[in-house]
Formats: C-alpha cells, structure tokens, sequence
C-alpha cells in the first residue's frame, strides 16, 4: 500500500486525503483522481516538463531559478509561473534565499507517483 493523498489545493493551501494504493487494486476515488489529474495536467505541457526533468536530474541538489531560463528559452516571469504550477502539483518544493529561488524535486511524490500506476505486465 502506498502513501498517495490527494490535495484539493486553494491558492496556496493544501489538505491531504488519502488514496488508493494502485489504480489496478481499487478504482480511483474522487479525490484522488482529482489529485493525479492536477499532476498530468502539470506535467502535460513541454515547457513544465522539461523543467521539471530538469530540477530532478539534480537531485538530490537543487537548482536556482536564474539557472532555468536559457534552457527551456522562457522569461523568468514565464519559469516562475510554470514552477509555481509543479510546486502546486507537489512534484517539487522551493525555498527563497534573498533575491534567488531554489527548486528541489520531491521524491516522495514521484515514488507516490509509481505506486500508484504500478500497472502489471
């Protein structure tokens, strides 16, 4: 059984609800469905994508957000928008120091993740 709980997110709140452990053990409860759809609607566009691909081939470092710019060829504006949209989704946290952003991914979340769509062979 894993740990995966939905989070029905406001702005900035979160609240955990539990999950099923596997969408081939149970069918998906609302909130949990929910929850995953919010995680594949993150990861569903390129640009969100890719950062996040980039921030996790760091870990378990982190990266600044002035280093996430160039390679994915957006505003800092744009990066900051489309971080705040994976950091909702829980795939990955930050933490201000001064003026600069640093993004860790959440391996918890991405092993929640696998769990829950260990689909059989």
């Amino acid at each position: 059984m894993n740990s995966m709980t939905a989070r029905r997110s406001g702005p900035r709140s979160t609240i955990d609800v539990p999950c099923e452990p596997s969408l081939t053990e149970a069918p998906l409860g609302e909130p949990c469905a929910s929850d995953l759809a919010a995680v594949f609607r993150a990861l569903g566009d390129p640009i969100r994508l890719r950062l996040c691909s980039i921030v996790t081939s760091a870990a378990p470092d982190e990266v600044c957000a002035c280093n996430l710019s160039i390679p994915v060829d957006r505003s800092p504006a744009t990066v900051s928008h489309h971080m705040g949209v994976l950091r909702r989704a829980g795939l990955i946290t930050s933490e201000k120091r001064g003026t600069l952003v640093f993004y860790r991914v959440v391996p918890s979340r991405f092993q929640e993740l696998r769990e829950l769509l260990d689909l059989p062979e």
